[in-house]
């Protein structure tokens, strides 16, 4: 916990899935803290722990061992390394918050919840929201449920560009940046022909591609990196890095 005279808390990172993900959140930390020297900066404790078992294998093949053990050893042991509260860069892996959070007594940022009041804040009263994310992320309904509960409906690209995205998101983990773009833009058209109102970025591996919509765009590790800044410091991000959606 903290010391008694240090104002600010420190986050612990449950990361590696992927590592690449977890580098940009730190990235998008740095990028949008409010410094004017090193000590301005959040600190951060970080498991970037690429030997989580597969979200993807465990949600929607049915193989391979459970990733909650490994989650939850990590929460604990970034608990017992002095982190103050806990968030993790992947949206997939938030189906087993609840697993998570039994295993600590530090808070943990709920990104799929934080997202969700985000889109509600910048867009009142809309009425459909695109999700650009794993096809895991459809199966467990973890958007489908938090937005449902404020009426506001999920809508996912066709099974074709669905299935593209999937793809994708291997490929970006793989280093094949290039090969997801067009899968991407593809699902965007898709969404917005089904009348999506606006689009969750809602895998932080699509966050490392460029995406181009016409709609207004929620990424939702951004929306993470702001609040992780906001629980640290008790207040906003850099005033020169302000949203643009």
């Amino acid at each position: 916990m903290n010391h008694p005279l240090q104002q600010e808390k420190i986050v612990g990172i449950i990361g590696g899935m992927g590592p690449e993900a977890t580098v940009d959140l730190m990235a998008r930390l740095i990028r949008l803290t409010p410094a004017q020297d090193d000590a301005d900066h959040i600190r951060c404790i970080v498991d970037n722990n690429p030997k989580v078992p597969s979200r993807i294998k465990a949600l929607i093949e049915g193989g391979g061992g459970s990733p909650v053990p490994e989650l939850r050893d990590m929460a604990r042991r970034l608990e017992a390394w002095g982190a103050d509260f806990l968030a993790m860069p992947c949206n997939t892996a938030h189906a087993y918050f609840r697993d998570i959070q039994d295993a600590v007594s530090i808070p943990m940022l709920n990104l799929i919840q934080i997202t969700v009041r985000t889109v509600l804040k910048e867009q009142p009263g809309i009425k459909a929201v695109g999700i650009l994310g794993s096809t895991a992320m459809q199966l467990t309904g973890l958007y489908h449920r938090a937005f449902a509960v404020v009426g506001v409906s999920v809508i996912y690209p066709e099974t074709v560009c669905q299935d593209r995205v999937m793809a994708a998101i291997k490929d970006i983990k793989k280093g094949a940046m290039d090969q997801a773009a067009s899968a991407v833009d593809a699902a965007v058209s898709s969404l917005q022909t089904e009348g999506a109102q606006a689009m969750v970025v809602a895998c932080t591996e699509l966050g490392l591609v460029p995406v181009a919509s016409p709609l207004p765009l929620h990424d939702a590790a951004d929306i993470l990196a702001r609040e992780i800044i906001f629980t640290c410091k008790g207040r906003a991000t850099h005033p020169n890095h302000e949203r643009n959606s």
